[in-house]
């Protein structure tokens, strides 16, 4: 298996937990891919979230350069956000945000609808709402809901896709995404996975065929699909062990 010029990833899930650090054996051939191509993660968590899932055990890696940090491009709130690292440090390319009006009107959406389906969850671990910036995120359980809890909260998708449903019927002028296990994203329309790819291609001058997208979430209501739709050749993982395996197996591990 041959290593494409560049591997773009999604993060919760897919390099790790949920809202949890990455953990060793992910890191080692996340480090080992890094010294051989470029690589992005493009996620719908802020880089504050970035940087305690990744960033963090990639600076206090012996086995990762500053040469390999280079090549590392990081898009969160699905590419309204770029990050690069320059001069041991990481510094933004870009940040675009929602107008307070568009804000307002999300927080406001997610909050009544989800409380009219039953869906808003009276002792959460955290915030359930949470303004990103160019995105407002809504996690069902709170910011730190347990990983088991999470996943066990809607095996189906089901409550979080008539969520999605009722917030978008709002929002006509809003984009409105299913993100992770128990979350739903909203930016301005067209803002979403593709979008980021599409800045990618741009600022790195690899053309989206010679990029391959590694997520959870490819199925037509997941925050992943835009990618595929697009036309970028994917790879459908179903958790951060599924990733690391093939990723050792691209690397001959």
């Amino acid at each position: 298996m041959s290593v494409p010029r560049l591997v773009a990833f999604d993060l919760d899930d897919t390099l790790a937990p949920s809202k949890s650090p990455v953990p060793q054996r992910m890191l080692d051939v996340f480090a080992r891919l890094l010294d051989q191509t470029t690589v992005a993660v493009i996620s719908g968590g802020n880089f504050e979230q970035f940087e305690s899932q990744l960033v963090s055990q990639l600076d206090g890696a012996d086995s990762v350069s500053e040469t390999a940090l280079e090549r590392l491009h990081l898009l969160p709130t699905c590419g309204t956000r770029y990050e690069r690292r320059e001069a041991r440090a990481w510094h933004t390319v870009y940040r675009e945000h929602l107008s307070e009006e568009e804000r307002d009107g999300a927080l406001t959406a997610l909050r009544e609808e989800a409380q009219r389906l039953g869906l808003w969850e009276a002792e959460p671990w955290g915030e359930i709402l949470e303004d990103r910036g160019s995105q407002v995120t809504f996690s069902a359980l709170g910011q730190r809901a347990p990983v088991d809890a999470k996943h066990a909260w809607d095996p189906t998708g089901e409550k979080k896709n008539t969520l999605r449903a009722a917030v978008a019927a709002r929002l006509p002028d809003l984009e409105v995404r299913s993100g992770g296990s128990t979350s739903v994203d909203i930016t301005r329309r067209g803002i979403d996975k593709a979008y980021g790819m599409r800045k990618l291609e741009e600022h790195t001058g690899i053309s989206l065929d010679e990029m391959l997208f590694i997520g959870d979430r490819l199925d037509p209501d997941g925050n992943d699909y835009p990618v595929k739709a697009m036309g970028v050749k994917c790879h459908a993982v179903s958790g951060w062990e599924d990733t690391a395996a093939y990723l050792e197996e691209m690397l001959g591990a």
